[in-house]
């Protein structure tokens, strides 16, 4: 079962942007993609990087240390050397608040979260 925590507010990641939060022991990489906020873990698939130091060009997020692009809006990745997508996650935003829906052992270990809207 997922349960939505406040992750950010959403003047953290602006448009263009690139934002990593942790929920408890996992760490997500937020991207604003025109006003739009998706999640995916934060840590490129091919080697062990997070994803949240790369780039962000429209829907496609750049691994910065090899170039591994991924499509934030689903996690596929798009050219090697990365071969599998990264893990996403459900957004919401509630009155200016980031919520990420994550495991029910992440959202429990993360101290002092307020519940859902």
């Amino acid at each position: 079962m997922s349960d939505f925590v406040r992750v950010a507010v959403l003047e953290e990641v602006p448009p263009g942007t690139l934002l990593g939060v942790e929920v408890g022991e996992e760490r997500i990489c937020l991207a604003n993609v025109e006003g739009e906020v998706y999640a995916l873990a934060d840590n490129c698939t091919h080697q062990e990087f997070p994803l949240s130091a790369g780039i962000l060009e429209e829907d496609q997020l750049e691994c910065g240390w090899h170039g591994a692009r991924f499509d934030v809006t689903d996690g596929r990745a798009l050219c090697l050397p990365a071969m599998r997508p990264v893990k996403t996650y459900e957004v919401r935003l509630d009155d200016g608040a980031v919520w990420v829906a994550v495991s029910g052992a992440a959202a429990g270990a993360a101290p002092g979260a307020p519940s859902a809207p």
